[in-house]
């Protein structure tokens, strides 16, 4: 109910926490000690936003459910493309890597199926 309510707003915080978060100095981030962890953190961060941005244009701009599931695959790539760019432009202390771009894109993916696969239950909007 809160995220049917409040979907916009979510994504717009999660979306402004993933860019800052991705823009700010490394050293800044905690470090976890695990393999690729970089990578299952972007792999996670753009499951979740393609999530979020599914639910904004389907609850709050009542789209229908496949075409808010491909402005959301559509919106978290081309984001994830900039903030690569961005690191690489904007900071010295960052550099495009296509890995992330990869890992990026992967969790979009799985959300997309995940959506599509739910596709065929109904879902209410109040």
């Amino acid at each position: 109910m809160v995220l049917k309510k409040s979907a916009l707003l979510l994504v717009i915080i999660y979306t402004i926490l993933l860019t800052f978060v991705s823009l700010i100095k490394p050293e800044n981030i905690p470090n976890i000690e695990v393999s690729y962890s970089d990578k299952i953190f972007h792999f996670l961060a753009y499951c979740l936003l393609t999530f979020f941005w599914f639910c904004a244009f389907f609850y709050h701009f009542n789209f229908k459910k496949s075409k808010s599931i491909i402005f959301a695959a559509i919106v978290s790539i081309v984001f994830g493309i900039i903030i690569e760019v961005l690191q690489d432009k904007l900071t010295t202390y960052r550099t495009l890597d296509i890995l992330d771009v990869v890992a990026n894109t992967s969790g979009v993916i799985l959300a997309v199926l995940v959506l599509v696969i739910n596709k065929n239950i109904d879902v209410k909007k109040l």
